[in-house]
């Protein structure tokens, strides 16, 4: 159990369903402040499912519906008040395949401060550089920032989709394997990026690599058919796992 000032999410006996089917069962667990979580399981266990919880990103979705509770510093994200969009500015999604808008580079980070009414262009500028810089990305895109970003690299467009989530000053970051379709080299300068992140960001982060949530991570979660099977500190989860369905995972027994 965490503190009230270490808590940034709290989420209790959560139920996710898709119409008649049940996608996530009585999920309860607490993410730290500034800590990177890795959410790592067999494919469609409802890591991903579980993550577009935490900023509402199914809300579209026809038949979704959710019991139980999210709090995301104290507040309940699901309550009628909510602003989804505010919600969305503070908690940022980087997806599995980069996304960025066919647009310049310049406007897809200045897209979302935009969307929010900044409207004068040097503290546009201001906000895009500083963005580019936090990623990486400055040195090498300044000369083209009115060029297509569909023209960047892959590990590229994935950084800039990072850079674009920073630039509206989330507090928490959701990422959903975002170096899977990246060669080995993207996926280590991205791997250092959210090393880099960590001490400013709650980040979330979904992987199907056990040796990337290894490396990454401070807490891990198991997810096995819906359920929530374990969460616990990462050098804990990968020597000593407390659950048998954890083991059999980590041990390759089961796929």
């Amino acid at each position: 159990m965490y503190s009230d000032e270490e808590r940034a999410i709290e989420v209790s006996h959560l139920d996710y369903f898709y119409g008649a089917e049940q996608a996530l069962f009585d999920v309860s667990c607490e993410f730290a402040s500034r800590r990177v979580t890795a959410l790592i399981g067999p494919s469609g266990c409802g890591k991903t499912t579980f993550l577009r919880t935490l900023n509402r990103m199914n809300d579209d979705l026809p038949g979704a519906r959710l019991r139980g509770q999210i709090l995301i510093d104290g507040v309940d994200i699901y309550r009628r008040s909510i602003d989804v969009a505010d919600l969305r500015r503070r908690v940022g999604m980087v997806f599995q395949k980069s996304n960025p808008f066919p647009r310049s580079v310049h406007d897809n980070v200045a897209f979302g401060p935009r969307l929010h009414g900044a409207r004068d262009r040097r503290e546009l500028a201001r906000i895009v550089e500083h963005s580019l810089r936090r990623v990486g990305l400055w040195d090498e895109v300044k000369d083209r920032l009115h060029k297509s970003a569909l023209d960047l690299s892959g590990g590229q467009q994935q950084r800039l989709c990072i850079a674009r989530a920073l630039a509206v000053s989330p507090q928490i970051l959701l990422m959903d394997e975002p170096a899977s379709a990246l060669d080995p080299k993207s996926t280590a300068r991205l791997e250092q990026l959210i090393h880099e992140l960590r001490d400013d960001y709650t980040i979330v982060i979904v992987t199907h690599s056990m040796h990337q949530a290894a490396r990454l991570s401070d807490t891990t979660g198991f997810f096995f058919e819906g359920r929530l099977v374990e969460l616990s500190p990462t050098a804990r989860m990968f020597t000593q796992p407390q659950q048998r369905e954890t083991e059999d995972y980590i041990s390759g027994r089961t796929a």
